[in-house]
């Protein structure tokens, strides 16, 4: 029998990297198919953050080693490769925790625009600059419901009281409403609408509450009807009846935020909000005329906005 021959230097040397190569290959390996493993999971969430995207729009971020001749290179079972795979693990890892962070800041701005897309929708207005503005609808003024909706809000007020019953008009006060002279000038709606307009300038406001009134129902889609539903409004604001006067007020705003007048009566119902006590709906109101109007807000209603604004604490 021969006696074993004694390890040289060079023959151990051997021997180690031998070992190396047998252990080494299995980690390798797991860690290119957890390599292949993440790098698909980064593509689909690249597709779900960044529909549409390919290397024509994207370039990757991680790319395989290529050799000069352009061929992928082999991988190699080194100290140094393992280090390579652990970096690559953890860029990997890296765009992915940014890529999902990224999909739920998306998600996130997608659950706000439908929340505010769904208060507008539900308060009967558009939003300030939004793409296209429904046509005005003809509307009719309808018999208060007693409850007093505000944009942005469902909130609703109590049914104002019960009024007084009121006594027949004394004979020089019925003399002075015949004395109002009503127009004639072939154009009926506007004539109907002119003389509630002188009974209102007159200060007859029971009396044009009742004209503007039989105006609005006999003729409606007529081009004054937003002028209308404003005087009407402001003829109850006038004669102290603020909670009656919103209701008008609101609903012009809602019919036809296009109208002539609708800017004004969203004004009016912030001062009818102010006269009943209730600051948060004149701001909600005052705020909702600076969204939509901007233009107004610096211009011929400047002096009335600043004035109301003044008269409230919105902050």
């Amino acid at each position: 029998m021969c006696a074993p021959r004694a390890l040289t230097p060079k023959l151990l040397s051997s021997v180690v990297g031998a070992a190396l190569i047998v252990v080494a290959t299995p980690v390798a390996a797991q860690s290119e198919a957890r390599i292949q493993r993440l790098e698909q999971q980064i593509s689909a969430l690249q597709r779900a953050v960044f529909p549409g995207g390919d290397e024509r729009f994207f370039e990757p971020e991680i790319t395989p080693e290529v050799r000069r001749t352009g061929q992928p290179a082999s991988p190699q079972v080194t100290t140094s490769a393992l280090t390579d795979v652990l970096a690559r693990l953890e860029a990997m890892e890296t765009q992915l925790a940014r890529l999902t962070a990224a999909t739920e800041v998306n998600e996130n701005a997608l659950s706000a625009i439908d929340r505010r897309l769904n208060a507008l929708e539900g308060s009967g207005s558009a939003p300030s600059g939004s793409f296209a503005t429904p046509a005005p609808t003809p509307v009719s003024t309808p018999a208060p419901t007693g409850t007093i909706p505000v944009p942005d809000e469902r909130a609703q007020l109590p049914a104002p009281p019960p009024q007084p019953t009121q006594s027949s008009p004394s004979a020089a006060r019925v003399a002075a409403v015949e004395a109002i002279v009503k127009p004639v000038t072939g154009d009926g709606a506007e004539d109907e609408y002119t003389y509630g307009f002188r009974l209102w300038d007159a200060g007859f406001y029971p009396e044009a509450q009742q004209q503007l009134a039989l105006y609005l129902e006999q003729h409606r889609g007529h081009r004054l009807n937003s002028r209308a539903r404003n005087l009407l409004g402001r003829a109850f604001l006038d004669a102290g009846e603020p909670r009656a006067a919103a209701t008008h007020f609101f609903e012009n705003f809602q019919g036809d935020a296009q109208g002539d007048r609708a800017p004004d009566s969203l004004l009016y119902l912030s001062e009818s909000m102010i006269a009943l006590g209730d600051t948060r709906r004149a701001c909600i109101a005052l705020a909702e005329f600076g969204d939509t109007y901007p233009a107004l807000a610096v211009g011929r209603l400047q002096g009335m906005y600043e004035g109301l604004s003044g008269r409230v604490d919105c902050n």
